[in-house]
Protein backbone atom coordinates (compact mmCIF):
# COMPACT_ATOMS: atom_id res chain seq x y z
CA UNK A 1 0.00 0.00 0.00
CA UNK A 2 1.30 3.17 -1.30
CA UNK A 3 1.96 6.05 1.43
CA UNK A 4 -0.21 8.95 0.50
CA UNK A 5 1.28 11.20 3.28
CA UNK A 6 2.18 14.55 2.47
CA UNK A 7 5.74 15.50 2.92
CA UNK A 8 6.47 17.91 5.89
CA UNK A 9 7.57 21.66 4.83
CA UNK A 10 11.15 22.80 5.29
CA UNK A 11 11.38 26.12 7.63
CA UNK A 12 14.00 28.75 7.22
CA UNK A 13 16.51 28.22 9.69
CA UNK A 14 15.32 29.89 13.35
CA UNK A 15 16.71 33.88 13.27
CA UNK A 16 17.62 33.64 9.56
CA UNK A 17 14.65 35.28 7.59
CA UNK A 18 13.81 35.67 3.84
CA UNK A 19 13.07 39.30 2.34
CA UNK A 20 9.75 38.96 0.47
CA UNK A 21 8.79 41.08 -2.58
CA UNK A 22 6.32 43.48 0.39
CA UNK A 23 9.84 44.52 2.02
CA UNK A 24 12.23 44.62 -1.43
CA UNK A 25 11.48 48.23 -1.84
CA UNK A 26 12.09 49.51 1.65
CA UNK A 27 15.56 47.40 0.99
CA UNK A 28 16.15 48.82 -1.90
CA UNK A 29 15.41 52.89 -0.60
CA UNK A 30 18.07 51.58 2.24
CA UNK A 31 20.42 50.15 0.24
CA UNK A 32 20.40 52.72 -2.57
CA UNK A 33 20.22 55.99 -0.40
CA UNK A 34 23.07 54.37 1.90
CA UNK A 35 24.99 53.91 -1.40
CA UNK A 36 24.47 57.28 -2.42
CA UNK A 37 25.71 58.96 0.80
CA UNK A 38 28.55 56.57 0.94
CA UNK A 39 29.63 57.90 -2.52
CA UNK A 40 28.87 61.07 -2.00
CA UNK A 41 32.04 61.08 0.37
CA UNK A 42 34.55 59.30 -1.61
CA UNK A 43 33.98 55.67 -0.94
CA UNK A 44 34.59 53.02 -2.68
CA UNK A 45 33.01 49.43 -2.45
CA UNK A 46 34.89 46.38 -1.27
CA UNK A 47 33.42 42.76 -1.85
CA UNK A 48 35.41 40.39 0.78
CA UNK A 49 34.05 36.56 1.55
CA UNK A 50 31.35 35.73 3.64
CA UNK A 51 33.52 32.60 5.12
CA UNK A 52 37.27 33.30 6.28
CA UNK A 53 39.69 31.23 8.43
CA UNK A 54 38.84 31.07 11.66
CA UNK A 55 41.58 32.60 13.26
CA UNK A 56 41.71 35.90 11.33
CA UNK A 57 38.61 36.40 13.85
CA UNK A 58 40.31 35.11 16.56
CA UNK A 59 43.03 36.91 16.68
CA UNK A 60 40.93 40.24 15.55
CA UNK A 61 38.10 40.21 18.20
CA UNK A 62 40.00 37.94 20.81
CA UNK A 63 39.66 34.76 22.16
CA UNK A 64 37.67 35.43 25.41
CA UNK A 65 35.11 37.72 23.71
CA UNK A 66 31.58 36.32 23.52
CA UNK A 67 31.68 36.80 19.89
CA UNK A 68 34.56 34.25 19.68
CA UNK A 69 33.44 32.33 22.86
CA UNK A 70 29.69 31.79 21.70
CA UNK A 71 28.41 33.53 18.81
CA UNK A 72 30.71 32.26 15.79
CA UNK A 73 29.06 29.62 13.28
CA UNK A 74 33.09 27.72 12.95
CA UNK A 75 33.23 24.31 11.05
CA UNK A 76 36.34 22.08 10.14
CA UNK A 77 36.22 21.85 5.74
CA UNK A 78 35.71 18.16 5.40
CA UNK A 79 37.93 18.27 1.95
CA UNK A 80 41.32 19.64 3.59
CA UNK A 81 40.43 20.72 7.29
CA UNK A 82 40.96 24.17 7.27
CA UNK A 83 38.96 26.00 10.12
CA UNK A 84 36.38 28.41 8.43
CA UNK A 85 33.89 30.98 10.38
CA UNK A 86 31.08 32.49 8.76
CA UNK A 87 31.72 36.28 9.39
CA UNK A 88 30.37 37.51 12.02
CA UNK A 89 30.86 41.18 11.36
CA UNK A 90 32.71 43.32 8.42
CA UNK A 91 35.90 44.56 9.81
CA UNK A 92 38.54 42.10 10.06
CA UNK A 93 37.97 40.41 6.33
CA UNK A 94 38.11 44.26 5.01
CA UNK A 95 41.52 45.22 7.03
CA UNK A 96 42.54 41.72 5.99
CA UNK A 97 41.87 42.19 2.62
CA UNK A 98 43.60 45.82 2.86
CA UNK A 99 46.71 44.14 3.47
CA UNK A 100 46.40 41.09 1.47
CA UNK A 101 46.05 43.73 -1.76
CA UNK A 102 48.42 46.05 -0.08
CA UNK A 103 45.48 48.75 -1.08
CA UNK A 104 47.37 51.59 1.15
CA UNK A 105 50.68 51.30 -0.65
CA UNK A 106 49.52 54.90 -2.71
CA UNK A 107 47.95 56.70 0.17
CA UNK A 108 44.95 56.17 2.68
CA UNK A 109 41.70 54.57 1.26
CA UNK A 110 38.05 54.82 1.84
CA UNK A 111 35.87 51.96 1.72
CA UNK A 112 32.69 50.58 2.31
CA UNK A 113 30.63 47.11 2.28
CA UNK A 114 27.53 45.52 2.38
CA UNK A 115 26.32 42.05 3.36
CA UNK A 116 25.15 38.84 5.59
CA UNK A 117 26.94 38.62 8.98
CA UNK A 118 26.26 35.76 11.39
CA UNK A 119 26.18 35.13 14.85
CA UNK A 120 24.63 32.32 16.91
CA UNK A 121 22.91 34.56 19.28
CA UNK A 122 18.84 33.98 20.83
CA UNK A 123 16.87 35.65 17.56
CA UNK A 124 14.65 38.46 19.15
CA UNK A 125 13.61 41.90 17.29
CA UNK A 126 16.14 43.61 15.39
CA UNK A 127 18.90 41.20 16.19
CA UNK A 128 19.20 37.51 14.34
CA UNK A 129 21.49 35.19 13.51
CA UNK A 130 21.99 35.97 9.86
CA UNK A 131 21.86 39.60 9.70
CA UNK A 132 22.89 42.50 7.19
CA UNK A 133 25.47 45.53 8.14
CA UNK A 134 26.63 48.44 5.97
CA UNK A 135 30.08 49.34 7.05
CA UNK A 136 32.76 51.99 6.17
CA UNK A 137 36.16 51.79 7.22
CA UNK A 138 38.73 54.39 5.92
CA UNK A 139 42.17 53.48 6.40
CA UNK A 140 45.27 55.37 6.75
CA UNK A 141 44.10 58.75 8.10
CA UNK A 142 45.29 59.90 11.77
CA UNK A 143 43.51 62.69 12.91
CA UNK A 144 40.20 63.26 14.70
CA UNK A 145 38.54 64.66 10.78
CA UNK A 146 38.36 61.55 9.56
CA UNK A 147 35.91 60.15 12.55
CA UNK A 148 33.91 63.50 12.23
CA UNK A 149 33.42 62.77 8.59
CA UNK A 150 32.01 59.10 9.34
CA UNK A 151 30.12 60.45 12.18
CA UNK A 152 28.45 63.68 9.87
CA UNK A 153 27.97 60.82 6.55
CA UNK A 154 25.79 58.41 9.38
CA UNK A 155 23.94 62.21 10.39
CA UNK A 156 23.33 62.82 6.63
CA UNK A 157 21.95 58.92 5.77
CA UNK A 158 19.57 59.16 8.88
CA UNK A 159 18.28 62.65 7.32
CA UNK A 160 17.80 61.39 3.53
CA UNK A 161 16.02 58.32 5.10
CA UNK A 162 13.46 60.57 7.44
CA UNK A 163 15.00 58.69 10.58
CA UNK A 164 14.81 61.38 13.62
CA UNK A 165 15.34 60.75 17.20
CA UNK A 166 18.51 59.16 16.41
CA UNK A 167 21.09 60.51 18.83
CA UNK A 168 24.84 60.28 18.99
CA UNK A 169 26.73 58.54 21.94
CA UNK A 170 30.57 59.81 22.12
CA UNK A 171 33.65 58.97 24.05
CA UNK A 172 36.85 58.03 23.89
CA UNK A 173 38.89 54.98 25.54
CA UNK A 174 42.18 56.47 24.96
CA UNK A 175 45.28 54.45 24.08
CA UNK A 176 46.31 51.37 25.52
CA UNK A 177 48.76 52.10 27.85
CA UNK A 178 45.78 54.36 29.35
CA UNK A 179 43.36 51.56 29.05
CA UNK A 180 46.09 49.12 31.20
CA UNK A 181 46.25 51.98 34.34
CA UNK A 182 42.50 52.10 34.03
CA UNK A 183 41.83 48.09 33.64
CA UNK A 184 43.98 47.54 36.95
CA UNK A 185 42.26 50.56 38.78
CA UNK A 186 38.63 48.94 37.56
CA UNK A 187 39.78 44.96 38.52
CA UNK A 188 40.82 46.56 42.10
CA UNK A 189 37.90 48.04 42.20
CA UNK A 190 35.64 45.15 41.46
CA UNK A 191 37.33 43.19 43.46
CA UNK A 192 37.10 45.26 46.63
CA UNK A 193 33.30 44.50 46.15
CA UNK A 194 33.13 40.93 44.77
CA UNK A 195 29.96 40.37 46.70
CA UNK A 196 28.16 42.90 44.46
CA UNK A 197 29.50 40.93 41.21
CA UNK A 198 27.01 38.14 39.72
CA UNK A 199 28.37 35.27 38.36
CA UNK A 200 29.03 36.77 34.65
CA UNK A 201 30.41 40.19 35.99
CA UNK A 202 32.84 37.64 38.02
CA UNK A 203 33.76 35.47 34.89
CA UNK A 204 34.62 38.62 32.96
CA UNK A 205 36.55 40.36 36.02
CA UNK A 206 40.18 39.27 34.59
CA UNK A 207 39.60 38.69 31.02
CA UNK A 208 37.11 41.36 30.18
CA UNK A 209 36.52 43.63 32.71
CA UNK A 210 35.41 46.63 30.60
CA UNK A 211 32.50 44.19 29.87
CA UNK A 212 31.09 44.94 33.23
CA UNK A 213 30.35 47.91 32.49
CA UNK A 214 28.33 47.02 29.78
CA UNK A 215 26.25 45.02 32.57
CA UNK A 216 22.34 45.39 31.85
CA UNK A 217 21.51 43.86 35.75
CA UNK A 218 19.83 46.44 37.74
CA UNK A 219 21.34 45.52 40.85
CA UNK A 220 24.66 46.06 39.84
CA UNK A 221 23.88 49.73 38.29
CA UNK A 222 25.28 51.51 41.10
CA UNK A 223 28.12 49.61 41.28
CA UNK A 224 28.80 50.22 38.14
CA UNK A 225 27.89 53.97 37.91
CA UNK A 226 30.67 54.47 40.92
CA UNK A 227 33.54 52.52 38.99
CA UNK A 228 36.66 53.93 37.46
CA UNK A 229 36.37 56.01 34.13
CA UNK A 230 38.35 55.27 31.72
CA UNK A 231 37.73 59.33 30.58
CA UNK A 232 39.49 60.21 33.69
CA UNK A 233 42.61 58.71 32.53
CA UNK A 234 42.80 59.64 28.63
CA UNK A 235 45.72 62.82 28.36
CA UNK A 236 48.18 64.03 26.27
CA UNK A 237 47.59 62.96 22.59
CA UNK A 238 44.33 60.51 22.95
CA UNK A 239 42.89 63.75 25.03
CA UNK A 240 43.94 66.47 21.77
CA UNK A 241 42.06 63.87 19.40
CA UNK A 242 38.79 63.96 21.52
CA UNK A 243 38.67 67.69 21.73
CA UNK A 244 39.50 67.92 18.42
CA UNK A 245 36.79 65.62 17.24
CA UNK A 246 34.50 67.51 19.39
CA UNK A 247 35.45 70.61 18.62
CA UNK A 248 34.29 69.74 15.24
CA UNK A 249 31.17 68.47 15.84
CA UNK A 250 30.56 71.35 17.69
CA UNK A 251 31.33 73.55 14.61
CA UNK A 252 29.01 71.88 12.38
CA UNK A 253 26.31 71.22 15.01
CA UNK A 254 26.09 68.23 15.47
CA UNK A 255 24.74 67.46 18.58
CA UNK A 256 26.11 64.42 21.20
CA UNK A 257 26.55 63.57 24.75
CA UNK A 258 29.70 62.27 25.92
CA UNK A 259 28.61 58.69 27.39
CA UNK A 260 31.78 57.77 29.69
CA UNK A 261 30.12 53.88 29.38
CA UNK A 262 30.19 53.62 25.86
CA UNK A 263 33.13 51.09 25.54
CA UNK A 264 34.08 48.29 23.34
CA UNK A 265 34.59 44.55 24.33
CA UNK A 266 37.20 43.91 21.72
CA UNK A 267 40.60 44.45 21.69
CA UNK A 268 41.48 46.68 18.78
CA UNK A 269 39.88 49.51 19.46
CA UNK A 270 41.46 52.83 20.67
CA UNK A 271 40.17 56.47 21.14
CA UNK A 272 37.08 57.44 19.31
CA UNK A 273 34.16 54.91 19.59
CA UNK A 274 31.17 56.45 18.84
CA UNK A 275 26.93 54.89 18.93
CA UNK A 276 23.71 56.22 17.04
CA UNK A 277 20.92 55.15 19.59
CA UNK A 278 17.28 55.19 19.51
CA UNK A 279 14.18 54.39 21.94
CA UNK A 280 12.01 53.24 19.13
CA UNK A 281 13.43 49.62 19.03
CA UNK A 282 12.73 48.50 22.87
CA UNK A 283 16.33 47.30 24.26
CA UNK A 284 18.02 46.75 21.13
CA UNK A 285 18.73 50.87 20.33
CA UNK A 286 22.03 50.79 18.84
CA UNK A 287 21.47 51.33 14.81
CA UNK A 288 25.12 51.97 14.58
CA UNK A 289 28.54 51.26 15.97
CA UNK A 290 31.81 52.89 15.07
CA UNK A 291 35.47 53.66 16.12
CA UNK A 292 38.83 53.86 15.54
CA UNK A 293 41.31 50.87 15.67
CA UNK A 294 44.75 52.09 14.92
CA UNK A 295 46.29 48.89 16.31
CA UNK A 296 44.48 46.23 13.76
CA UNK A 297 46.49 46.68 10.70
CA UNK A 298 49.40 45.82 12.81
CA UNK A 299 48.35 42.63 15.08
CA UNK A 300 47.33 41.25 11.51
CA UNK A 301 51.26 41.77 10.27
CA UNK A 302 50.95 44.52 8.44
CA UNK A 303 52.95 47.96 9.25
CA UNK A 304 50.98 50.17 11.87
CA UNK A 305 48.23 52.20 9.97
CA UNK A 306 45.35 54.41 11.83
CA UNK A 307 42.03 53.39 10.74
CA UNK A 308 38.46 54.28 12.03
CA UNK A 309 35.30 52.73 10.84
CA UNK A 310 31.35 51.74 11.68
CA UNK A 311 29.09 48.84 11.51
CA UNK A 312 25.09 49.56 10.84
CA UNK A 313 22.68 47.22 11.20
CA UNK A 314 20.46 47.48 8.50
CA UNK A 315 17.36 45.10 9.91
CA UNK A 316 17.33 47.81 12.35
CA UNK A 317 17.32 50.55 10.08
CA UNK A 318 14.24 49.08 8.20
CA UNK A 319 12.66 48.95 11.38
CA UNK A 320 12.69 52.29 12.30
CA UNK A 321 11.97 53.34 8.63
CA UNK A 322 8.09 51.50 9.22
CA UNK A 323 7.86 53.77 12.22
CA UNK A 324 8.40 56.70 10.46
CA UNK A 325 5.62 55.16 7.46
CA UNK A 326 5.97 52.54 5.14
CA UNK A 327 6.40 54.20 1.29
CA UNK A 328 3.36 54.65 -0.84
CA UNK A 329 2.49 51.15 -2.70
CA UNK A 330 5.58 50.94 -4.98
CA UNK A 331 5.07 50.76 -9.01
CA UNK A 332 6.06 47.56 -9.90
CA UNK A 333 6.76 48.73 -13.49
CA UNK A 334 6.06 51.98 -16.30
CA UNK A 335 3.83 49.72 -18.17
CA UNK A 336 1.53 46.95 -18.16
CA UNK A 337 0.76 45.17 -21.74
CA UNK A 338 -2.62 43.40 -22.12
CA UNK A 339 -3.49 41.32 -25.13
CA UNK A 340 -6.12 39.24 -26.26
CA UNK A 341 -5.92 36.81 -28.70
CA UNK A 342 -2.83 34.95 -30.72
CA UNK A 343 -1.84 37.25 -33.15
CA UNK A 344 -2.67 40.17 -30.07
CA UNK A 345 0.21 37.94 -27.89
CA UNK A 346 3.02 37.68 -30.81
CA UNK A 347 2.81 41.13 -31.29
CA UNK A 348 3.08 41.87 -27.56
CA UNK A 349 6.41 40.61 -26.94
CA UNK A 350 7.25 42.26 -30.08
CA UNK A 351 6.09 45.56 -28.36
CA UNK A 352 7.06 44.65 -24.87
CA UNK A 353 11.00 44.16 -25.84
CA UNK A 354 11.09 47.55 -27.68
CA UNK A 355 9.61 49.68 -25.16
CA UNK A 356 12.11 48.04 -22.60
CA UNK A 357 14.84 48.75 -25.50
CA UNK A 358 13.85 52.44 -24.35
CA UNK A 359 14.74 51.92 -20.67
CA UNK A 360 10.82 51.49 -19.54
CA UNK A 361 9.96 48.44 -17.20
CA UNK A 362 7.31 46.27 -18.92
CA UNK A 363 5.16 43.27 -17.22
CA UNK A 364 3.93 41.51 -20.44
CA UNK A 365 0.50 39.70 -18.75
CA UNK A 366 1.02 35.78 -19.29
CA UNK A 367 -1.35 33.10 -18.37
CA UNK A 368 -1.81 31.73 -15.09
CA UNK A 369 -3.50 28.62 -13.88
CA UNK A 370 -7.29 29.61 -14.46
CA UNK A 371 -6.17 30.70 -18.25
CA UNK A 372 -5.38 33.75 -20.37
CA UNK A 373 -7.42 36.04 -18.62
CA UNK A 374 -10.39 38.07 -19.95
CA UNK A 375 -9.37 42.16 -20.87
CA UNK A 376 -10.99 42.61 -17.65
CA UNK A 377 -9.10 40.53 -15.57
CA UNK A 378 -5.68 42.03 -17.38
CA UNK A 379 -6.75 45.57 -16.51
CA UNK A 380 -7.51 44.43 -12.70
CA UNK A 381 -3.62 43.33 -12.74
CA UNK A 382 -2.41 46.42 -14.74
CA UNK A 383 -4.03 48.62 -12.16
CA UNK A 384 -2.64 46.42 -8.88
CA UNK A 385 1.01 46.36 -10.58
CA UNK A 386 1.55 50.42 -10.36
CA UNK A 387 1.70 51.23 -14.09
CA UNK A 388 1.99 54.51 -14.99
CA UNK A 389 0.16 53.20 -18.39
CA UNK A 390 -1.31 49.94 -19.72
CA UNK A 391 -1.20 49.24 -23.56
CA UNK A 392 -3.61 46.94 -24.82
CA UNK A 393 -3.65 45.08 -27.87
CA UNK A 394 -6.68 43.03 -29.46
CA UNK A 395 -7.71 41.93 -32.96
CA UNK A 396 -8.56 45.01 -33.71
CA UNK A 397 -5.51 46.75 -32.59
CA UNK A 398 -3.59 43.92 -34.77
CA UNK A 399 -5.68 44.38 -37.60
CA UNK A 400 -4.95 48.17 -37.36
CA UNK A 401 -1.59 48.30 -36.89
CA UNK A 402 -1.91 50.04 -34.15
CA UNK A 403 -1.96 49.76 -29.96
CA UNK A 404 -4.60 51.40 -27.30
CA UNK A 405 -2.58 53.26 -24.37
CA UNK A 406 -4.81 54.03 -21.56
CA UNK A 407 -3.32 56.20 -18.70
CA UNK A 408 -3.37 54.34 -14.93
CA UNK A 409 -2.64 56.27 -11.79
CA UNK A 410 0.11 58.20 -11.58
CA UNK A 411 -0.75 59.83 -14.57
CA UNK A 412 -2.21 63.18 -14.89
CA UNK A 413 -5.72 62.66 -16.65
CA UNK A 414 -6.54 59.05 -15.83
CA UNK A 415 -9.29 59.08 -18.38
CA UNK A 416 -6.60 59.60 -20.69
CA UNK A 417 -6.97 56.78 -23.87
CA UNK A 418 -5.16 56.89 -27.30
CA UNK A 419 -4.96 54.98 -30.34
CA UNK A 420 -1.44 54.85 -31.19
CA UNK A 421 0.43 53.68 -34.43
CA UNK A 422 2.09 50.65 -33.57
CA UNK A 423 5.64 52.12 -34.45
CA UNK A 424 4.83 54.96 -32.18
CA UNK A 425 3.81 53.51 -29.17
CA UNK A 426 7.61 53.79 -27.68
CA UNK A 427 7.79 57.34 -28.81
CA UNK A 428 4.51 57.96 -27.33
CA UNK A 429 5.10 56.72 -24.10
CA UNK A 430 8.82 57.96 -23.40
CA UNK A 431 7.27 61.37 -23.60
CA UNK A 432 3.59 60.40 -21.85
CA UNK A 433 6.02 58.94 -18.63
CA UNK A 434 8.99 61.71 -18.47
CA UNK A 435 5.46 64.16 -18.43
CA UNK A 436 3.60 61.74 -15.83
CA UNK A 437 6.85 61.68 -13.42
CA UNK A 438 9.10 64.86 -14.54
CA UNK A 439 12.37 65.37 -16.71
CA UNK A 440 14.25 63.35 -14.31
CA UNK A 441 12.24 59.80 -14.93
CA UNK A 442 15.55 57.68 -13.89
CA UNK A 443 14.67 55.00 -16.28
CA UNK A 444 14.24 56.83 -19.46
CA UNK A 445 17.68 56.49 -21.86
CA UNK A 446 17.35 55.11 -25.58
CA UNK A 447 19.34 51.69 -26.11
CA UNK A 448 20.74 51.76 -29.85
Amino acid sequence: MSDNKKPEKILAVKGMNDILPADAPLWELLENTTESVLKSYGYQKIVTPILEETGLFARAIGAVTDIVEKEMYSFTDSMNGDLLTLRPEGTAGTVRAVLEHNLVYDGPKRLWYKGPMFRHERPQRGRYRQFFQFGAEAVGFTGPDIDAELIMLCRRLWDDLGLENIRLELNSIGDAAERLRHRADLIAYFEAHSELLDAEATRRLHSNPLRILDTKNPAMQDLVNKAPKLLDYIAGESLAHFEGLKSILDHNNIPYVVNPRLVRGIDYYNRTVFEWVTDALGAQGTVCAGGRYDPLIEMFGGKATPAVGFAMGMERLIELMKEVGEPNEPSLCDVYLVHQGDGARMQAFVLAERIRDAGLDVILHCATASGAGSFKAQMKKADGSGASFAVILGEDEVANHTATVKAMRGAADQSQQSSVGFDAVVDYLVDAVIGAHGHDHEHVHYHH
